[in-house]
């Protein structure tokens, strides 16, 4: 199932975040080197992004109510928007914050040298490495099960379960910007130059803002509403096409309730002369070769007509007035 492996990837990559942000941290304290806090600042944001999208996954589940009567399955999309929020401000902004508080005090004569503790962020920096590497490597390898011929870009876009592609450019990000701080730690220790300690620290602040305005654009698709794939809907119009009593389909939307369930609205024509019985038989087995065709369309309404060549629809009378206060 895509939701049992969505699910491994974001439990693989909080553990690994919530180990490496402690020693990051540590590496900071020991140390005073600002790539070493933007980096664990970014794993702490990081676990915290993962932990809110398996809350988000469980609050999903939840049975529908008259007040939700569609269910909950777009709670994912919420949860992982607030991913993208959490990104950009917790990680982003902090660390450019601190490549800025940085850069005045080595101006100003304030930066104290990290001693004999100097080769301590490198190590942690390599381990960390790794571990984000296997956190990628295990969400690479569940979307690779799923994307089919889309590209990894293509499946970002396109995806309709928000937790492989966040945590996919999560651990991007992660492993482009421990490159950075690695490269500008081994930089400034060499030369005793801290200033590429600034750069590395603004650089991890700029790739976490991109990163977390990609999550922004592509949930907020996704909160808006994004109607099926292509395939899907080609599929759904077959099933449709394909049912004795149906003559062809006047229109037809779908809409995702969440990332396993569709809403599938159609207006389909029937022969003319067709008794109220027939008519009745002909949607109810639309409606099963549409649900055999594609198991995750949940909410169908099919609407029988007979189709007229030319016909317009009546214009939409105008929304009444707000009330006066």
């Amino acid at each position: 199932m895509a939701t049992e492996g969505s699910t491994r990837a974001v439990v693989a990559a909080l553990l690994a975040n919530a180990g490496i942000a402690a020693t990051k941290l540590v590496a900071f304290l020991l140390t005073g080197i600002s790539s070493m806090l933007a980096e664990a600042i970014h794993s702490v944001a990081d676990a915290g992004n993962q932990g809110l999208l398996l809350l988000g996954g469980k609050r999903s589940r939840r049975a529908a109510t008259d007040e939700h009567p569609f269910g909950y399955g777009r709670e994912r999309y919420v949860y992982a928007f607030l991913v993208s929020i959490v990104l950009f401000s917790v990680g982003g902004l902090f660390a450019l914050y601190e490549a800025y508080h940085k850069f005045h005090e080595i101006r100003a004569g304030e930066l104290e040298e990290p001693g004999r503790w100097a080769w301590v962020p490198l190590a942690v920096l390599g381990v960390a490495i790794v571990l984000e590497g296997l956190s990628f490597r295990t969400a690479l390898g569940e979307t690779n099960k799923i994307r089919g011929k889309a590209s990894i870009p293509q499946f970002v876009r396109r995806a309709k379960q928000p937790e492989l592609p966040v945590v996919l450019l999560e651990d991007l990000a992660a492993l482009l910007g421990l490159a950075f701080a690695f490269v500008a730690v081994s930089l400034s220790l060499a030369t005793g130059n801290y200033y590429f300690d600034v750069a590395g620290t603004a650089l991890i602040g700029l790739l976490l803002v991109v990163v977390a305005i990609v999550l922004a654009i592509e949930t907020k698709s996704l909160l808006l509403g994004e109607s099926a794939s292509l395939d899907a809907q080609d599929r759904i119009a077959d099933a449709i096409r394909g049912t004795d009593g149906v003559e062809a389909i006047i229109h037809m939307k779908t809409l995702h309730l969440g990332p396993e369930e569709l809403l599938v609205a159609a207006k389909v024509s029937v022969a003319g002369g067709s008794s109220a019985e027939q008519v009745a038989e002909a949607i109810d087995a639309a409606e099963h070769a549409i649900r055999q065709a594609e198991p995750t369309a949940g909410a169908i309404y099919l609407e029988p007509d007979i189709f007229r060549a030319g016909y317009e629809r009546a214009a939409r009378p105008e929304p009444p007035a707000a009330p006066g206060h």
